[in-house]
């Protein structure tokens, strides 16, 4: 399966972008950004699901949550960059 990962300026704001798209029924997960996509520090993104992208960024904008990037997590582990 194909998902994204919503890349989050801080913990605090993957966690408020984690319970705004919870709570419209999206399953978000919380998680590390891979160094590939953090470059130097830490750095943290929500996972979605591909299906759900779109619904995602329209509800995350609307709630002033709008993603710093956002990047495709594909099967084979690799990540790129998708601009919105």
């Amino acid at each position: 399966m194909v998902y994204y990962l919503i890349v989050c300026r801080s913990l605090t704001y993957a966690q408020r972008t984690a319970a705004v798209l919870e709570r419209v029924g999206i399953t978000a997960h919380i998680l590390r950004s891979p160094k590939v996509i953090a470059g130097e520090g830490c750095g943290y993104s929500v996972k979605v699901a591909q299906r759900n992208l779109s619904d995602a960024l329209r509800i995350l904008v609307q709630a002033g949550l709008g993603p710093k990037r956002v990047f495709i997590m594909e099967s084979d582990g690799s990540y790129k960059e998708v601009l919105l």
